[in-house]
């Protein structure tokens, strides 16, 4: 894992690199496409439960519980610092807490998947 990662994974995310040999020479990869995937439709749907603007903090905490999670198997540390900030939020129904936190995932979501990126790009 390179200097520029460093900050916004974790160790989690050099477990998985170990993993990775000449039978699974792309399984770092695949992870995090599967991760991408996953987090894009989660994005989605609190995206869309935000939208209703009456907060159902039930389920925008599953939801980011879910993210948080996945986001965990990675090794995404500063998106799962987001995720528990908002979280929080959820538990005591701050509504404009959850609307920034939520922005601030995105934003370090979308860092990561760039720094990602570039480098798989690297690497091959």
């Amino acid at each position: 894992m390179g200097k520029c990662m460093q900050g916004f994974l974790d160790e989690q995310f050099m477990e998985l690199e170990e993993l990775q040999d000449d039978v699974n020479p792309n399984f770092v990869e695949e992870v995090a496409t599967l991760y991408f995937k996953d987090s894009a439709r989660l994005i989605n749907s609190i995206d869309q439960a935000l939208e209703r603007g009456s907060f159902d903090f039930n389920r925008l905490d599953n939801y980011m519980h879910q993210f948080k999670g996945s986001s965990s198997s990675i090794g995404a540390s500063k998106v799962k610092t987001e995720c528990t900030m908002f979280r929080e939020y959820c538990r005591v129904g701050n509504a404009e807490g959850c609307l920034r936190t939520f922005q601030q995932v995105k934003k370090e979501h979308a860092t990561l998947r760039k720094k990602l990126e570039h480098y798989f790009q690297a690497s091959q």
